[in-house]
């Protein structure tokens, strides 16, 4: 169990610490994981920016991933969608609720300007834990299509099914903890509070 998001970072960057010295670009999927993205950033003398994707939520619980989205509108649809109740209808309008967070985040988070370069660098995508692996997938997707050199999947913890999942999007998978008791990520946070937008503004910005 980690302590907090600085702990688990710190696990993470031990375990991707054969990319220090590459200069990666971190990119961070908020808002939970830019905090997890600036120690690592920091730990591998690389550069801190987002990667902007949603989760679609099922129509029984917001937080149970059915797929995801990214700023382009390219859609991820889990292959247990349509048992957890997500028809294409219901696919269609929360993908449309969740492209409107996206364009608004976008202006808040990073103003003026899009995704950084990403073409011929290593670059590796963070989240705080992967449970199914959808929102990974999108924001793997996005970033792929920007031809990265090396593409790498990161987070402190995740189940055994999400890293399966999101191996054919990346070059490499890096995880501290796969644990074959995982029920949600939170579980193996003592301290997994909110990250609210005014910290993720400030992340970047410094």
């Amino acid at each position: 169990m980690f302590k907090d998001r600085r702990d688990a970072a710190g696990k993470l960057a031990d375990a991707l610490a054969h990319h220090a010295g590459a200069h990666p670009l971190v990119l961070a999927i908020p808002r939970g994981a830019v905090e997890i993205g600036a120690v690592l950033a920091q730990r591998l003398a690389g550069e801190l920016d987002v990667v902007l994707v949603r989760k679609l939520g099922s129509p029984f619980s917001s937080e149970f991933a059915v797929g995801a989205i990214d700023e382009s509108g390219w859609t991820y649809v889990a292959p247990h969608a349509s048992q957890a109740g997500a028809d294409d209808d219901w696919i269609r309008r929360e993908s449309a609720k969740q492209l409107a967070l996206l364009r608004e985040r976008r202006a808040m988070y990073t103003p003026g300007r899009g995704m950084p370069s990403i073409a011929g660098r290593a670059v590796i995508v963070v989240d705080d834990g992967l449970a199914t692996g959808a929102t990974m997938i999108a924001a793997l997707h996005s970033v792929r299509a920007h031809g990265p050199k090396h593409l790498v999947c990161a987070a402190p913890v995740a189940s055994d099914s999400s890293i399966e999942a999101v191996r054919p999007y990346c070059d490499e998978v890096v995880v501290a903890l796969a644990p074959k008791d995982f029920r949600a990520v939170g579980q193996f946070y003592r301290t997994f509070e909110q990250v609210e937008d005014g910290e993720v503004v400030a992340l970047l910005a410094r």
